[in-house]
């Protein structure tokens, strides 16, 4: 529950439902699919629970292909989260579209982060409200990839995610310089790592509750 008066800022995490094959195909290689499926179910569930436990606003879920897949619904009954249906398109037309759903600030993640957590998103929520120094008009979290694993906006900005190179290691560049050219007011936070490929699993594995995940 959120304390206090502050302006509330929703969380909306991305995320595609943990099918065997369809999910983390990328860890495929290294974990098989039922693995990679099984990883994606666990970082899903992380994600959800340090949306729910930063309390800044309220925490809605965007599954990808749909939101009625039986994990999804089990999450919406064990969490109490709202689940939404992601659109079609690249990731910059589906997070532009998640954006466009609201019409107050909202940060976006994703599910690939194990080590984003609540207190990340209690800071991305001050930056865009603008706790001591104005409102911004957005927030990121760099990866150590050259992309990002959080990106908060206090309105919608399509033009933002266009043009963007997804999947490699510019993203994150090239919003830097669509930010400069849309005149907005944008602070990064510290950068964090992802877990994107097999070469991410023995950082992993670090990780408490992650060893089964060791390559």
């Amino acid at each position: 529950m959120r304390h206090g008066s502050a302006e509330p800022v929703h969380i909306a995490v991305m995320a595609r439902a943990p099918q065997p094959g369809a999910a983390k195909t990328r860890l495929i290689p290294a974990l098989g699919a039922v693995g990679a499926a099984r990883l994606q179910r666990r970082f899903t569930l992380q994600a959800l629970v340090e949306a729910s436990r930063a309390a800044t606003g309220g925490v809605i879920l965007w599954g990808a292909p749909h939101c009625q897949h039986r994990f999804f619904r089990a999450l919406r009954r064990r969490l109490a989260v709202e689940l939404r249906s992601q659109s079609e398109g690249d990731l910059g037309a589906r997070m532009a579209a998640v954006f466009a759903a609201y019409s107050g600030p909202v940060v976006v993640i994703g599910t690939d982060c194990p080590v984003l957590l609540g207190a990340h998103l209690v800071a991305a929520a001050r930056v865009l409200r603008g706790d001591g120094d104005g409102p911004n008009d957005a927030v990121f979290v760099p990866a150590e990839d050259g992309g990002y694993v959080l990106v908060g906006l206090r309105g919608p900005q399509p033009r933002l995610f266009e043009g963007i190179d997804w999947g490699s290691e510019r993203v994150m560049a090239q919003t830097r310089e669509r930010l400069s050219e849309l005149r907005l007011r944008w602070v990064e936070l510290p950068t964090l790592w992802d877990v994107d490929r097999p070469g991410d699993l023995p950082r992993l594995a670090t990780l408490e509750g992650y060893r089964a995940w060791s390559p």
